[in-house]
Order: C-alpha cells, then sequence, then structure tokens
C-alpha cells in the first residue's frame, strides 16, 4: 500500500540507488531522466555545487509539469578539502580518488529541489565520511569486481567498500547513498 500525497511524484534520475531510497518513502512515483550538463559556475563553493546541479536538472523539466506534479531532482557531490570527486572514468581514475579517500574524511553533499509547475524549493544536505587506511590490494579488489564508475568519488558505501572500509559517518547515510529520506520526507510534506 502506498502513502497519501496530494502530488503525483516524479523522480528525475536514472540512478537505481535514488529509485530504491524513494520507494522506501513509500510514495508511488513515476522515474523520467534527461541527460544535462553538468558543469557550474567556477565560483561556486564546494558545498554549493550539488544543490546549483539538482536546480539545473530540474529547470530542465519546468516546462513539461502539469498541474499536481512534483518533480524531485538530486545531485551527489564528494569533498576531499576544496576539490570535487566527480565520477571516475576509467579503473585508473577510481584508484587513485580511492587513494585520496584513505585514511582521511571528506564531505558528501546531496542536493535536492523540488519543483512544481508554481513553485520550487531546494535543499543540501552534507555527511562527513570517515575511510580506514585502505589496502591497495582492497581498492583492486573493490574496483575489479563492483566497477564504480557512475559514483561520486569512485565508492558506494552500501556496497564492500563501504562495509570494510568506513570507519564512520556523521549525519545521513542515506544521503551518501544518494537522498537524504529524511529531509526529503519533510520537504515532501510541507511543499
Amino acid at each position: 500500500m502506498k502513502r497519501a500525497c496530494k502530488y503525483h511524484i516524479i523522480l528525475a534520475s536514472k540512478s537505481p540507488r535514488r529509485k530504491e531510497l524513494l520507494s522506501q518513502l513509500g510514495y508511488a512515483f513515476e522515474q523520467k531522466s534527461k541527460d544535462v550538463d553538468e558543469s557550474f559556475p567556477s565560483g561556486l563553493n564546494v558545498e554549493q555545487i550539488a544543490e546549483y546541479l539538482s536546480k539545473k536538472k530540474a529547470n530542465a523539466f519546468k516546462t513539461e509539469l502539469e498541474d499536481g506534479e512534483l518533480l524531485i531532482t538530486s545531485d551527489t557531490t564528494v569533498c576531499l578539502g576544496n576539490q570535487i570527486l566527480e565520477k571516475a572514468a576509467n579503473p585508473e581514475e577510481a584508484k587513485r580518488m580511492l587513494q585520496m579517500l584513505s585514511g582521511k574524511s571528506h564531505l558528501v553533499i546531496t542536493g535536492v529541489c523540488l519543483t512544481s509547475k508554481i513553485k520550487q524549493h531546494s535543499f543540501s544536505v552534507i555527511t562527513k565520511v570517515f575511510f580506514e587506511n585502505l589496502k591497495e590490494s582492497d581498492i583492486d579488489f573493490y574496483i575489479k569486481n563492483y566497477h564504480p564508475f557512475d559514483k561520486a568519488g569512485a565508492y558506494g558505501i552500501q556496497e564492500w567498500i563501504g562495509f570494510i572500509g568506513v570507519d564512520r559517518i556523521e549525519g545521513s547515510y542515506t544521503n551518501v547513498v544518494g537522498l537524504p529520506l529524511k529531509e526529503l520526507n519533510q520537504a515532501i510534506e510541507t511543499f
């Protein structure tokens, strides 16, 4: 049984993780996607980028929204200091990113944008992730077996590397997976 909602919810994402997460809230929704240029202005603070991109993704759909529809867009960034670690293009890049994250803490920031035909609300959630020192053999095993090329920072906390490599987190776990469910649920209820 699905939860009641005054909107027809559309999740604008190809991500199977976001689809699974949103389904956990119990709402009925449909999934749509568009390829959107994910460039951002160079002057943006690293903590603003994910929210900026979530709004940019929403604006690609804005003219198509019907009365009663609620579009959810999001973007997740991994920040090591002032450096953004995007999706790895190949195994070598994934290995370099994981070596950079090894033994350090970093921020995972998910920007979320809720858009209807008449209004828009966006927010960001930040989680601090602490990695153990990762052995090179563990990094190689993870990349070979999990192919983390569609994930910011070249890892998924819900996968093997998260089980053996993440020491602890401060903040929302689901935010690191791809959608901050508690905050998203509140935003849907008050939109």
